[in-house]
């Protein structure tokens, strides 16, 4: 029995298994579509403006803040405790929807949030320090179908509790707090990881000789010094030192900057990388704040509310383009930017749709176009840099685009939502968002005609220095 225990838990099935699971119970939100119905509502009795211009702006700044400490945080303690901790704020979160009243409340919440998102990229990376890199792809098809399934599943639910139901939005608060509350349960079920990618511990010397194997980069061996026993002195200093030790941080640091070396050695990567960025930042910032979007074009106090229908829908819609890129051959170097631009221009235009109409189902319309578009690009996106780098390389661009992302998040919201400098109001935000994504557009056309047409050149060019030769 001991055996076939310890056989689970030293495989991939069982951490990808707790994982997945934990995934579905912390996305399953049911609440989550309906949050500013209920932030404006009776129930909380927040007022529009500051909503928009005051409590979310305080969730950017705090993600801001949160993202590269907790990047490095998660490795350094092996992903497993800052999953705890995602789960711990989380329902933390929803005991302050529920039981915790006034606007500083609401104010702690956001911060507490941010820890919630800035914890992700641990849920990303804890697997890939638990099972062999054969087993990569599809244990992330799992975890990211857990998700999806669990945010469809909640989204729809919620729907059904508000539409059918009748249901108060504060039970379906309550309902959330127990699913979450499960998720929290079983983070503590996850084995702990004996590695992590940078922090390497008492196996530095072997993961950074693999490291340096993969990322290919030619540095020079020193002699090493022997026990008597034939073991290195170097290894079982390294051993003995342990996680905070001099050496072990500078392995850290030099693994880091290997990694970033060559996470942007490349044209073709730092140009997928920029799409990221970009497109992320004005994606989070529409997320945020659609919902205030739509209560201004149909008030959820005087109408039905279907923002869990539209998400499930989006969710759904955004999985099958999701899913359909991975069967489009096409030479992605070639024509890759040139797509970029071209859904990008496809996504400004939802926006601008969604801005100027005052249809709610044409607004909702709007949003599944622009969800669809993002999703499908940044599939696409994240294959091509991760298939040209190792998995460290990969969790380090994560991390960097994401800051950068986030960066240019904070400046949108500093400049155009924050109650401090312009403070728009939710019309003219989405027109500004529209005129970004606008802009993406217009880069990567510019840049993707350019790139195609290079490159249908190059072969004729080719050809036409080969039959010279052959004339000559």
């Amino acid at each position: 029995m001991d055996c076939w225990v310890n056989l689970k838990l030293s495989g991939w099935v069982y951490p990808t298994t707790v994982l997945s699971l934990y995934g579905f119970f912390a996305n399953c939100r049911v609440a989550e579509p309906f949050l500013t119905p209920y932030l404006i509502g009776p129930q909380k009795n927040i007022s529009e403006e500051v909503v928009t211009n005051y409590l979310f702006p305080i969730w950017t700044y705090s993600y801001l803040a949160f993202l590269f400490p907790v990047f490095f945080l998660t490795d350094f303690l092996r992903y497993k405790p800052v999953i705890v901790v995602q789960g711990l704020c989380l329902v933390t979160n929803y005991i302050l929807l529920c039981f915790a009243p006034g606007l500083l409340a609401m104010t702690f919440l956001q911060v507490n949030y941010a820890v919630v998102t800035s914890t992700e990229v641990a849920y990303f990376s804890y697997i890939y320090s638990m099972i062999p890199v054969e087993n990569y792809q599809r244990a992330t098809g799992y975890l990211r179908s857990a998700m999806l399934t669990g945010y469809t599943f909640g989204a729809s639910l919620g729907q059904i509790l508000v539409s059918l139901a009748g249901l108060d939005y504060f039970y379906i608060n309550v309902l959330t707090l127990g699913i979450v509350s499960i998720s929290f349960l079983i983070s503590f079920w996850l084995p702990m990881p004996k590695r992590s990618m940078f922090f390497k511990g008492n196996r530095a010397g072997e993961s950074q000789s693999q490291m340096e194997g993969a990322l290919g980069d030619n540095v020079p061996e020193e002699p090493a010094v022997m026990d008597k026993d034939g073991t290195s002195l170097g290894e079982n200093k390294m051993e003995h030192d342990g996680w905070c030790s001099r050496q072990n941080v500078h392995t850290a640091v030099h693994l880091l900057w290997k990694s970033f070396r060559e996470s942007y050695s490349s044209r073709h990567l730092i140009y997928w990388s920029l799409w990221w960025a970009l497109a992320t930042a004005g994606y989070v910032q529409i997320f945020n704040y659609i919902q205030l979007l739509w209560n201004h074009v149909e008030p959820s106090a005087t109408s039905s509310v279907y923002n869990g229908g539209v998400e499930a829908a989006c969710s759904v819609v955004g999985a099958a383009a999701a899913f359909s890129a991975g069967f489009i051959q096409i030479s992605w170097a070639v024509w890759g930017e040139l797509a970029l631009g071209l859904f990008s221009a496809a996504g400004a235009a939802a926006v601008f749709l969604m801005a100027f109409t005052s249809n709610i189902w044409v607004c909702y319309a709007g949003y599944v176009i622009f969800k669809s578009c993002y999703m499908f690009l940044i599939t696409i996106t994240a294959f091509q840099i991760a298939s040209n780098l190792s998995m460290e390389c990969y969790a380090l661009t994560f991390g960097i685009n994401t800051f950068i992302a986030l960066s240019l998040q904070t400046i949108i919201t500093g400049t155009v939502v924050d109650e401090a400098a312009l403070g728009l109001d939710i019309v003219t935000q989405f027109i500004v968002y529209g005129s970004y994504y606008a802009a993406i557009s217009l880069l990567f056309l510019l840049r993707g005609t350019y790139t195609a047409c290079v490159n249908q050149r190059l072969p004729q060019h080719t050809e036409a220095k080969e039959q010279e030769s052959s004339v000559g």
